[in-house]
């Protein structure tokens, strides 16, 4: 696909809004400041791909809004003219700031659907956070508005409408709970047995980085220690841990060991309202893991099939088996564990609906307390989109994705769960979302706090992201460390000095700490002017 971007700032959305009906399509974009500009002949389509030409053209008070696109006889072109960055004749209403960019979004979303003949539930959306914007709508203009705002100018059909609804009303309920002085503390384990075809993450195969582990756990700890004296120093109030990856179970048990007990010497655990621990491949399960767990305080584990078909599993490279995940989870009840969580993923290579719904019931009839439902996202570095592997046709990818989150959707909801977060991923299958589910009182408390962006994460570990929030306020200021575990483990003098912009962070953004803080209200989301 060939994308031009004629006299406006609009390319991301743009750009994001083709790739909705092309997500394994190449979109060149070429920018100009006005038609004049294309070369000859290059501004129509050829038997090779689609053309889109979206243009903006300002006279005086008045702004032409121009969308084409062109494919072989197809040929469509819509034009609007605003004043003042209105539609000529409209309403106010609640919405971004740039009613332009959101026309155009309309106009250009509307030939897409002329030429490929199907809709998006989500209509024009195309942003992460969906439930983030809702919130932020409704808070300004109240929920009618909100909802009508997102059914008529985004274009968001029913059922993606209600499911927005049921989400931000659980939300919420975990929002209420955080405090100006809240936060949550993010381990990330960067290792796996080996690497799942579908995977993007910057995560290491045990067998190449075996060499680099021990001295990753130490200065792991390190980090731990160190930014425990940081937050005991500033008085801020842990409320979530999470250990992510990669796979944490990777390691040993007593490496595990180690940096669980690292966190109860580093930070104050009383205030803490969920402990969490991926134990996500089933292969790595072992008693000896899942004691030191317990022991340490670990209250929720997720323990990740993906499916359970065998053959599916094998074609997307996860080293497991059925049997095993059964093996893992039932040994994770006999040590204990009253919250465990399971993912699956809609629109697996070789996967069925039939499939799904076999891997969707069984996992059901365990009862975990959470399971987590995403769309396959066909991510630029996995080995599915490096490897150009062979998989359905597009259209058949979508109609079978749609279809397994719209069963997840009906089965789970029977089975008394209710979504608690859900998520959007660029290239996702059929353009469907992610989507935390959970019985009553078992919302995994990490995962709505980040996606939110309700309040600050402190994170260590190779690839962690730490996400500094301003107390009772919008700003979000970001400390990265190194991605790789060799980087983390070369210069990590170099990282731990970073971590020092936490304190003052907080001298220039003071939280309120002390009894008094919990008559705060839940920290609001920031502010985004993205139609999405």
């Amino acid at each position: 696909m060939t994308l031009w971007i004629i006299g406006h700032s609009f390319r991301f959305e743009m750009e994001n809004l083709c790739r909705l009906f092309v997500p394994r399509e190449k979109i060149t974009v070429n920018i100009r400041r006005d038609e004049a500009e294309i070369p000859e002949g290059e501004g129509t389509s050829s038997p090779s791909g689609i053309t889109v030409i979206t243009s903006l053209k300002q006279e005086g008070e008045r702004s032409c809004i121009r969308c084409a696109v062109a494919l072989e006889d197809f040929q469509e072109t819509a034009e609007e003219w605003m004043v003042q960055g209105k539609t000529e004749g409209a309403a106010d209403g609640a919405g971004p700031s740039n009613p332009q960019e959101l026309r155009m979004a309309q106009l250009l979303y509307g030939l897409l659907v002329k030429l490929f003949c199907f809709t998006h539930d989500w209509g024009i959306v195309t942003g992460v956070r969906p439930i983030k914007l809702l919130r932020r709508l409704t808070r300004e203009c109240g929920e009618t508005a909100a909802l009508a705002w997102f059914r008529d100018q985004l274009l968001v059909g029913e059922s993606k409408l209600s499911l927005c609804r049921e989400t931000l009303e659980r939300e919420d309920k975990v929002l209420s709970l955080s405090r100006s002085d809240s936060f949550s503390l993010y381990v990330s384990i960067p290792f796996c047995p080996t690497r799942c075809d579908y995977c993007s993450f910057v995560s290491q195969t045990v067998v190449r980085a075996a060499r680099l582990i021990p001295e990753y756990v130490e200065l792991l700890a390190k980090e731990i220690a160190l930014t425990g004296a940081i937050a005991r120093r500033l008085g801020l109030r842990l409320e979530t841990v999470y250990f992510g990856g990669g796979t944490p179970t990777t390691l040993t048990a007593e490496q595990l060991a180690l940096l669980l007990r690292t966190v109860e010497e580093s930070f104050d655990l009383s205030h803490l309202r969920e402990y969490t621990v991926e134990a996500g491949r089933p292969d790595t399960v072992t008693e000896d893991k899942l004691r030191a767990l317990r022991a340490a305080g670990v209250s929720r584990v997720s323990i990740n099939p993906q499916t359970l078909s065998d053959p599916v599993l094998e074609a997307i490279g996860r080293k497991h088996t059925a049997a095993q995940f059964y093996e893992a989870f039932a040994l994770a009840r006999r040590c204990g564990f009253g919250h465990i969580n399971a993912d699956l993923i809609a629109g697996l290579p070789q996967d069925s609906e039939a499939g799904f719904r076999r891997s969707l019931d069984g996992i059901i009839d365990l009862g975990p307390e959470s399971i987590t439902v995403h769309a396959l996202a066909m991510k630029r570095a996995s080995n599915l989109v490096v490897e150009r592997r062979t998989m359905a046709a597009e259209d058949e990818t979508r109609r079978t994705a749609v279809a397994m989150t719209a069963y997840s959707r009906r089965r789970l909801s029977d089975a008394g769960y209710g979504p608690y977060y859900l998520y959007r991923q660029s290239r996702s299958a059929g353009n469907q979302e992610n989507v935390g589910w959970c019985l009553p009182g078992h919302e995994g408390l990490y995962n709505v706090y980040i996606m939110d962006e309700t309040h600050t994460i402190l994170a260590c570990g190779a690839g962690a992201v730490t996400k500094l929030k301003q107390p009772g306020g919008e700003y979000i200021e970001r400390i990265f460390n190194y991605k790789f575990p060799y980087e983390y483990n070369r210069g990590f003098a170099e990282m731990a000095a970073r971590k020092e912009r936490v304190t003052g962070f907080y001298e220039e953004n003071p939280a309120q700490t002390g009894p008094e803080a919990g008559d705060d209200q839940p920290a609001c989301a920031g502010r985004s002017d993205s139609i999405c």
